[in-house]
This record gives structure tokens, sequence and C-alpha cells, in this order.
């Protein structure tokens, strides 16, 4: 990448940041646009809350669903992921037997989400285990699908897995779904901006996703998709105005109507989400997420050589600017993660999955081999030269 993008964010200099999968970084003209809608709406915030504030979403999210390649008709601002889970999970219509299927890769707080409706409806939450290092495409489906039963009614997967960085096969998945009657939600929180999304022929029931982690938007910003087969069965987290909206300010839509507005809140990270959009067609996006990506290709080996440990992606089509290393288990990796960024000024999650120890590189367009060559330097710092010999090739 080129180093003149360093300078379009606000991220401290000296810093290795290598977290951008966490909560994303915003740039300068992004954020800049933010602030402006929050000051618009203190200049006067009635009419800003009472009178703008529907036709303002509704032009914002009509080029969220040019980049997702869905109708706006389909789509719904949200905070974030989270909250989309959790306001899907809450609408159906669970009883006890019913089993949702997910796998082993999911992120803990939505693990959390499916683990406390199922003690409330008497449902059973399913984590099909999947190979890691990865397999193939068509493997990976193939292993997933012998946790259905015919008492499966929900599949709930990550299209990118937060713990793993593993870039899931969805389009197989929920078309096989699909033949076989059951629904599927797609937690896509780190999607938006990474991958290219076609949600109309993606062909999930529900899909959402983050806009502030990949997409660049401020903090707080997330969108709900649903298939107008399925438009019906949502019933809002939040009930307000919307539960009965008059003719001035409907959307025509109860599924628009019914999320849009859940009380008074400020929207300006919403509002903002075009210029995150715009800001990525005017720097030539699509070059900046390949060149991240040859990054972490190229320096893969170089972490397996220091670690003994394989590459975990059977193709780099896998991962795109996110992936995950191996490393030998910490006694205190809580520590070992403070060491690094106390000691080499390196920001970077450990993830504990699985009995095994990971790190998970996130590159962006800020990022630059350095960064990854300072946690190379790092690796082969704090970790003694005893605790990687003999590891085994698995």
């Amino acid at each position: 990448m080129h180093k003149d993008y360093q300078s379009l964010f606000y991220l401290d200099d000296g810093l290795h940041f290598l977290n951008h999968g966490s909560f994303g970084a915003c740039p300068k003209p992004v954020f800049q646009q933010y602030q402006n809608w929050q000051r618009k709406l203190e200049e006067q915030p009635v009419l800003f809350l009472g009178r703008q504030y529907h036709e303002l979403i509704r032009q914002a999210i009509q080029p969220l669903g040019v980049f997702l390649g869905t109708s706006p008709a389909n789509l719904v601002f949200v905070p974030n992921a989270t909250y989309g889970v959790n306001l899907i999970a809450r609408s159906l219509s669970l009883k006890s037997g019913d089993e949702i299927l997910t796998s082993d890769h999911e992120y803990g707080a939505c693990d959390h989400t499916w683990t406390f409706i199922c003690a409330k409806t008497g449902a059973i939450y399913i984590r099909q285990p999947l190979s890691f290092p990865a397999l193939c495409g068509d493997e990976i489906v193939e292993q997933f699908w012998q946790g259905v039963t015919h008492r499966t009614k929900l599949i709930f997967l990550s299209h990118i897995t937060s713990p793993t960085a593993l870039r899931l096969p969805i389009e197989a998945i929920c078309q096989k779904a699909k033949a076989h009657g059951i629904l599927t939600l797609i937690d896509g929180a780190h999607t938006p901006g990474q991958i290219p999304l076609n949600l109309d022929q993606l062909g999930a029931d529900f899909y959402t996703g983050n806009c502030h982690k990949w997409l660049l938007s401020p903090k707080g910003a997330g969108f709900l998709y649903a298939d107008p087969s399925v438009q019906d069965l949502i019933d809002p987290l939040v009930v307000s105005w919307g539960y009965q909206t008059d003719s001035a300010k409907s959307s025509g839509s109860r599924f628009l109507d019914l999320l849009t507005w859940t009380g008074t809140h400020d929207p300006a990270a919403y509002l903002s989400v075009p210029a995150a959009i715009q800001f990525q067609q005017e720097n030539r996006w699509q070059q900046v997420q390949q060149g991240c990506h040859d990054l972490i290709k190229e320096y893969l080996p170089k972490f397996l050589r220091l670690t003994g440990y394989p590459v975990l992606y059977h193709h780099d089509n896998q991962y795109q600017q996110m992936a995950c290393i191996e490393i030998p288990r910490m006694q205190n990796l809580e520590l070992f993660k403070s060491q690094l960024y106390d000691q080499f000024r390196i920001e970077i999650p450990t993830i504990d999955w699985n009995q095994r120890h990971f790190l998970r590189i996130s590159m962006q367009a800020y990022n630059q081999a350095s960064d990854l060559d300072a946690l190379l330097e790092a690796l082969e710092f704090q970790i003694p030269v005893h605790s990687i010999a003999g590891i085994g090739k698995r």
C-alpha cells in the first residue's frame, strides 16, 4: 500500500495497528462528515429528529443497498451485527427440541445470544466442528451438513469468522438450506468492505453486518437484511412509534416502519455510511484490498517458519485482509498480548479457541510490510526457542 494512506487516518504514529478487525478505524474525511451530522442535529434537534429523520435515513440507505446488491426496501440500519443477530433470535418462534445449527468458529457474543434464547425456549444450539487448518470449500459444506437433522430450524453462520478469520462457503450452504426448507441467518460482521457482497444473489434469508469495520464508517453503524419472503417474521426489539406509523412518515413497509425508529438516538453514524462508501470508491479500494491480501499471503510462510505451525487456510481465497497464525499455548495469553503492546507497540488480538492459541492479523490501507516485520521480530523475542521445538505439522 502507498504510504499516503496513513495520513488519512487518526491512528497514533509509531503504532503497529494490526487489529482493524475489532473496531475498525475511520478515515478523516468520513469522520469529519460524521461530526458534521452531529452538529447539524444539535443546531435544531426537533427539526432534525422530528421532521427530517426518516427522509435522511432513506437517503443514506440507498447507496448502501447498491453497495450490498439489494433493494433498500430489504435493509434497515442497526447499531452492529450482534444487535442484528439478537433481533432475529428474539423474533423466531422456537419451541423445545428445535435446533439452531452453527459452527464452532462463531463469535462469542452471538454464541451467548443463542445460549440465552435456547434456555428460554428449550431449543438446542448445535455447534458443528469444522476442521482448522481448513478443508476446501466443498469439504467444509459436507462437514457442516453432517450436523443437519429433521429438527434443524435455522442455520446461523459467520461469513468470515471472528476467532479464525475463515471465509466460509456461505453461498453453497444457503442454497442447500433453501432446498431443505431451513432458514439461514448470516453474521457478516467482517464482510462489507473486505469482500464483495451481492445479498440478492447470496440467498440468505437474513444477513446482518457492520459498516464500522471494513467499510470504514464511524462506530455504531450496521445493517440487517431480510429477504422479502421472511420480513413478516421479524419483531422489533424495541416497540416505538413505528408500530403505528402515520401516513406522512410511513415507508409503505411494515418491516422498515417497525425497525427504523426505535426512540431518540444519534443517527450520525448511519448517515455517514454513504461518505464511507464514497471514500472507498475515490481511493481505489479494490486495489487496497488486494494489496492487503497479497501482504498477508507473502508473510504467512514466514510466520510458519518461525512457529512451526502450518498455514491454516486451504486456499488463499479463504482469507482476505484478515488471517490467523497459530502460536504455542501460553500460560497467560493476556499478559502476552500486553507485552506485545507495551514492549513493541503492536496492537493485535490474541485468540483462545478450542484449546489453541492464535494471533489474528488485520491488514488495512494504513499498514505496511514493516508492521508484519515488527510482529515477526517480536515473536522471535517473545516465543522462546524451546517452546516451539518439536511442534508437529498437524
